[in-house]
């Protein structure tokens, strides 16, 4: 017979969950493994509230389940670490995003790619070797196989620093990968929202000239002055989007939400890459024209590699950048569920999880 979430591991755990596709977190006990050989015990402090958190509670990718404790941007400190464990020690403040292992064997793998290994485990919604689920980090503790946990900077304010373990890599790798990183290009960045205000960032830190775009103008001042962004494009202008045809040599497409990549292709310089990140629910409708004649290129990014993300964390760490976060406590998670859906927030919530759920178990 199957045990309860909470008799499922020796030790006990606590946080929030959806239980339905109503997507409603309301506390959960549960429980967590064994710290084992290769193991790595976390005390969460903080854990970003990612869009990705908010399709999976209401089961709008079709593949949720339930009970879920969503998050997968957690920043926390060792609190025990398994005999093999080298890298870590008790009291190091690390970080865990999207993924808790993979096969380790295959191609991807051993290319430091674990994030394509079709064995990959997700941080939540998931199932383990051992056939248990996978909890997130909206709780109070976590235990991460070494291999996929991360080093904070010492310099990384820990609320800022959760968000990249998401939104920085995503952001990052494409960039890294499709050679967006030449300063002096012209990159635009379509949507301004957790993925978005950070690669502004990153691209003004690579050296590249910044375009903000989106389909209002609420935003500009935050872009060019908060963010440091060298211009902004409202999509929604006709006469805006014809002058700046053709001036663009690459894009990042961060909205997830069904909408035109038409008009963002002509933005494109001959040879342009757009790069597309926000994961809608239905298909795009993809121009061939524009590619052909413009030897352009569409593509797609999925965070990156363990390697990578740590690589990323010193790179933000070297260049000053964190998230631009509004701290919120446990119990106000579906409040800022609802505004995350509206896109109201400057720029991304994280959970001050070990302050909020230590007062919520008194």
């Amino acid at each position: 017979m199957a045990k309860s979430p909470e008799e499922e591991h020796p030790h006990k755990a606590f946080g929030w969950a959806a239980k339905d596709t109503s997507g409603i977190l309301s506390p959960f006990h549960f429980s967590r493994r064994d710290n084992g050989v290769e193991d790595v015990t976390i005390k969460i402090l903080y854990c970003g509230v990612c869009h990705s958190d908010l399709h999976a509670a209401k089961n709008e990718w079709g593949f949720s389940r339930y009970p879920m404790v969503p998050g997968h941007e957690i920043v926390g400190l060792v609190t025990k670490t398994g005999s093999n464990v080298m890298k870590f020690k008790v009291d190091d403040r690390v970080g865990v995003g999207v993924m808790v292992n993979s096969c380790k064997s295959c191609e991807y793998c051993h290319q430091d790619l674990e994030n394509y290994c079709p064995q990959m485990i997700f941080t939540y919604n998931a199932q383990n070797h051992d056939g248990t689920k996978t909890y997130g980090g909206y709780s109070n503790t976590i235990v991460v196989d070494q291999h996929f946990v991360v080093r904070i900077p010492d310099s990384m304010p820990s609320d800022g620093c959760a968000p990249l373990l998401c939104a920085g890599i995503t952001v990052y790798s494409p960039m890294k990968y499709y050679g967006m990183t030449e300063p002096g290009k012209h990159l635009g960045i379509v949507g301004l929202g957790g993925l978005g205000h950070v690669a502004v960032k990153i691209g003004k830190a690579f050296g590249l000239k910044v375009t903000v775009i989106s389909s209002s103008s609420r935003k500009e001042r935050e872009a060019l002055d908060r963010l440091g962004a060298d211009s902004f494009l409202v999509s929604n202008d006709p006469a805006k989007m014809k002058a700046a045809f053709g001036t663009m040599d690459y894009i990042i497409d961060t909205v997830s939400a069904v909408h035109a990549l038409a008009p963002f292709l002509s933005l494109l310089k001959t040879n342009g890459k757009l790069v597309t990140l926000g994961l809608p629910e239905k298909p795009l409708e993809l121009p061939i024209f524009p590619l052909v004649l413009g030897r352009k290129l569409v593509g797609g990014s999925d965070v990156g590699g363990m390697k990578e993300t740590q690589e990323m964390l010193d790179f933000c760490a070297k260049h000053n950048i964190a998230a631009d976060v509004e701290v919120i406590q446990m119990d106000q998670i579906n409040t800022a569920m609802e505004r995350l859906a509206k896109s109201d927030v400057r720029y991304r919530f994280v959970i001050d999880v070990a302050n909020s759920l230590a007062q919520s178990q008194l």
